[in-house]
């Protein structure tokens, strides 16, 4: 259940307003491509597609009006995500929105001219997306999934919740910047906390099974997933083994909650794509990328869910209840 209502972006009689009274003028079709990390099959793919396109009909742009929206679903592989990033590119698009470092590596590659904006990114600068996040200075900007400060907070968060655990299985993606930085974060609070953290890559999905099963087999093992394209593509699979082998669980998004997971804490990833589309109207209107600053989360979000902690046998405290945005039962 939600703890906090959230005003939808489209509702009410701003729904029905005729988009010629609202629509930019233009004097062609404008053309944007969609380059997703995750597949057509999934929903939250979905809604992440239809929150952006309805965020960006409110602000006047209707796919197959007066814009046309070219979609490629990758499904987190990356062949086939440099494969599609570079058909995209090929298109000749006045802009491309996309999602993770996953997504945005290969656009860069394909091209340094069309404009992208970008959402859940942790480490933009640490990548070599952007000169900085007030002045990106090229063809990209958009918006951080996370800041390295929160990787104290998601141990904090996990031990409040599973006081017993010391030793914490931390799931990165090692081939991204926020994969080495964020585990370096989390190390440096981990010493205060009195946790040891424990690297596991999560780009071969068959050695992440098999290191999880061993690291289980310890006593006191708690689960921290950082943000990444490949943890969210395989976010069934590391739920279902925080599940078989009683692992409490904190995940960097709030759909891994909703998909069993224990906790998380993390932006919403629905409300990045909304205000994708704002940067992506000022784009159509003559900005450029380069002068757009990347912008920080504005607020992070708890989710836990109380059937995973009835599973595990854990006992989530009253104040984190109270606070959270989020509570399934």
């Amino acid at each position: 259940m939600r703890r906090r209502a959230v005003m939808a972006l489209l509702g009410g009689a701003a729904a029905t307003w005729p988009l010629a009274a609202r629509a930019p003028a233009a004097d062609r079709l404008r053309r944007i491509g969609i380059l997703m990390t995750l597949t057509r099959d999934d929903a939250d793919g979905q809604a992440r597609n239809e929150a952006f396109v309805q965020a960006l009909r409110l602000l006047g742009w209707a796919d197959g009006v007066n814009v046309q929206i070219d979609r490629r679903w990758s499904g987190g592989d990356a062949e086939r995500i440099r494969k599609d990033a570079a058909e995209l590119v090929t298109l000749a698009p006045d802009a491309i929105v996309t999602n993770g470092a996953a997504g945005v590596a290969p656009l860069l590659e394909a091209s340094r001219t069309v404009p992208i904006v970008f959402v859940t990114v942790a480490d933009p600068v640490g990548a070599g997306f952007v000169s900085s996040l007030a002045h990106p200075g090229g063809n990209a900007t958009g918006f951080l999934a996370v800041e390295y400060s929160v990787g104290g907070k998601w141990l904090e968060i996990l031990r409040e919740i599973a006081p017993d655990v010391t030793q914490v299985a931390v799931v990165r993606d090692p081939a991204i910047s926020a994969g080495i930085g964020l585990f370096g974060a989390i190390q440096s609070a981990a010493a205060s906390l009195g946790v040891d953290v424990i690297p596991v890559d999560v780009r071969d999905p068959s050695g992440l099974e098999h290191a999880i099963a061993a690291l289980a087999g310890r006593p006191h093992v708690g689960l921290l997933v950082t943000a990444s394209a490949q943890a969210t593509a395989h976010r069934d699979l590391i739920v279902g083994l925080a599940a078989r082998y009683k692992l409490p669980g904190l995940y960097f998004a709030p759909y891994f909650v909703r998909a069993g997971g224990l906790v998380s804490y993390g932006v919403d990833p629905l409300d990045q794509y909304r205000r994708a589309a704002g940067y992506i109207d000022r784009i159509l209107k003559g900005e450029k990328p380069a002068d757009l600053p990347v912008q920080a989360p504005t607020k992070y979000e708890l989710a836990i869910n109380l059937n995973a902690a009835k599973a595990l046998g854990v006992t989530v405290p009253d104040k984190l209840l109270a606070i959270a945005d989020e509570v399934i039962e």
